[in-house]
This record gives structure tokens, sequence and C-alpha cells, in this order.
């Protein structure tokens, strides 16, 4: 089924292509014709760890949707056609990535006032902080 729709013959994959082929991959393998190799092809065309994530996590949303899917449909192709043909094609939205907040930070340090506070003097940050003086 994948190599219907998909073919192998590709060269090079960019972010959205590489997580949608994951997905595809994913409900193939709940559907019995996994493909490992072609998996590990799509996971090299990754160009940092955080895209490598995106890739995995669609495999793992395809295989998460095709399981919850094959008591609903009479067949497998019937999940395939519905899931991967139909169905809403995976994209990476870049505007909407959570990153935290202005350096990426996650979520729980972001009320952290001890990162916001400037430093005066270059020295002050080896000294004792001022409610453990005397």
């Amino acid at each position: 089924m994948y190599d219907r729709t998909y073919g192998t013959d590709w060269e090079t994959l960019g972010k959205d292509e590489a997580a949608e082929r994951a997905f595809a991959l994913g409900v193939a393998a709940v559907l019995g014709e996994p493909d490992p190799e072609e998996y590990e092809r799509v996971i090299e065309t990754a160009a940092n760890s955080y895209d490598r994530s995106i890739v995995e996590l669609a495999y793992a949303e395809g295989k998460r949707k095709a399981s919850g899917r094959r008591e609903e449909f009479d067949g497998d192709e019937d999940v395939w056609e519905s899931l991967v043909e139909d169905g809403p094609k995976t994209t990476v939205d870049e505007d909407e990535l959570p990153t935290g907040d202005r350096d990426g930070l996650p979520a729980a340090l972001e009320s952290m006032d001890l990162l916001d506070r400037p430093v005066e003097d270059r020295f002050e940050a080896e000294r004792l902080p001022e409610f453990l003086r005397k």
C-alpha cells in the first residue's frame, strides 16, 4: 500500500513530506506491511534531533490511529484509504511549534525570574546573594 501511494524512489524529503510518509509507514506497520528500511531512510532525512522527533511522532501517530480504526472498517484497504489517502495530511507548521519563552525555554522555566535578572557587576554573580549576607 505504501509503495503504491508514495513510492520509494525519492532522493530528498522536506519536513512535511517526511512526516507524512512516516505517518503512512506507521499505518502500514499496523496493517501488516511494515517497511523498516524505508522508515530508516525517512528518519535519516531529518536535519536535526528535533526534526527526527517530529518524524518519529508522526510514525507513532500513524500506528495509534490505525490500531483504533481497524475495528471500524471491514478491511485493511479501507483503513489505509481513510487515514492516508482520504485523511488529513500531516504537516509541521513552524509558527505553532511549542518553543517556550524567548530562548526556547520550556514553560516550566518561563516564570523563573532567576534567569532574567541583570548582572550589573561581572563579579556579582560570584558573590553571596543578598539574603545570605548578614
